[in-house]
């Protein structure tokens, strides 16, 4: 049997904590710099801000897919706001279905605002609260 779902506002917390402790964690390995580039309609090199947003998807990327996969289904603002990730049947979610699951919510928070928005705004319209990224991987966000 299923616990029931998480509520929507604590995922929004849950989740609100969780980036801020993935940006204090990859400030030091995202910052800006810049790069020259030649522009040769003008002929001169051109110096152009570069973020490493790389980096820090990856940092993102391991830390929901180590913790939902190894800490019970947790990380840190699920487990202070009460919630896990579960499989659709209730099981315990696997390794391979917490990947699935953040490398959607990855690609998905590329496509900037647009992708992130309706990935998470999905939560709001479906009937078991999963966002694109739940549904890609199987699973359900629940009480813990």
């Amino acid at each position: 049997m299923t616990p029931p779902l998480a509520g929507r506002w604590r995922r929004l917390f849950s989740g609100i904590l969780d980036e801020i402790i993935i940006a204090i964690v990859s400030v030091p390995f995202t910052w800006n710099s810049w790069t020259y580039i030649w522009d040769s309609s003008r002929g001169i090199w051109e110096r152009v801000p570069t973020t490493h947003v790389f980096l820090q998807s990856a940092i993102a990327f391991f830390y929901f897919w180590l913790l939902h996969s190894y800490w019970n289904g947790q990380t840190v603002g699920k487990k202070v706001f009460g919630m896990r990730v579960v499989q659709e049947s209730g099981g315990k979610a696997t390794v391979g279905q917490v990947a699935i699951r953040e490398a959607v919510r990855t690609v998905l928070s590329w496509l900037c605002c647009v992708g992130a928005l309706l990935d998470l705004g999905w939560i709001l319209f479906d009937q078991r609260k999963q966002a694109l990224h739940d549904k890609a991987g199987k699973t359900l966000v629940v009480d813990a």
